[in-house]
């Protein structure tokens, strides 16, 4: 494997750089996306439990702002209820904001790798290209081992930053589908607390 690196030439560096930047930003996605961490499933029961049971303190909301997104959007709602149905939306939508733009972090980071590793092995292959011309050129075609290595450069790379882009495509996909369904639950939510703690339709 190390001389297959090798025989790929510098461009084997960058796509090396690459894959470990897109193996960073898979795992930490797949951490931050939990359920947990974004949107529990029991936290708007929990939330409305203790509306009705009149047990919503503001030491408990100061800690939801910490506890997850969901929570923290839900927090800025509950801190704003008292002031109309307006003003509660205007801050649950400022707060959404913030927590779809951590849930969206590194997203363009890893669009790009997918983008540019094709090209990166592309540039490889048509440098390894030149070097194959040049010891025709030069050399002749008797020279078979100067041949092969510039072949093997320009083949190696482009299978290279395949190897890079298809799986950190996939995984850009996967995360983009993954957000749009934790918005779309997030709103949801959000806009059943806010019925729920404006029930008599005052704005």
């Amino acid at each position: 494997m190390l001389e297959l690196f090798k025989s790929g030439g510098f461009f084997m560096w960058p796509l090396l750089l690459c894959s470990i930047l897109t193996l960073a930003i898979v795992l930490e996605r797949f951490w931050t996306l939990r359920n947990n961490r974004v949107a529990p499933r029991s936290l708007l029961s929990d939330v409305l439990t203790r509306l009705r049971e009149d047990r919503m303190t503001l030491d408990y909301i100061r800690t939801m702002q910490s506890q997850s997104g969901l929570s923290f959007i839900f927090a800025a709602g509950l801190l704003n209820s008292k002031h109309g149905r307006r003003a509660m939306k205007e801050s649950i939508q400022e707060a959404a904001n913030h927590v779809i733009h951590e849930l969206e972090r590194f997203m363009s980071t890893l669009g790009t790798i997918a983008a540019i590793s094709p090209l990166i092995g592309l540039l490889g292959t048509v440098v390894g290209m030149i070097k194959v011309f040049n010891v025709l050129m030069e050399q002749g075609a008797g020279n078979t081992q100067l041949l092969a290595g510039g072949i093997s450069e320009a083949l190696i790379t482009t299978a290279a930053g395949l190897v890079v882009a298809i799986p950190a495509l996939v995984f850009h996909r996967y995360f983009v589908r993954r957000i749009d369904e934790v918005v779309v639950n997030m709103e949801q939510q959000s806009t059943k607390l806010i019925d729920v703690l404006n029930a008599d339709g005052k704005e």
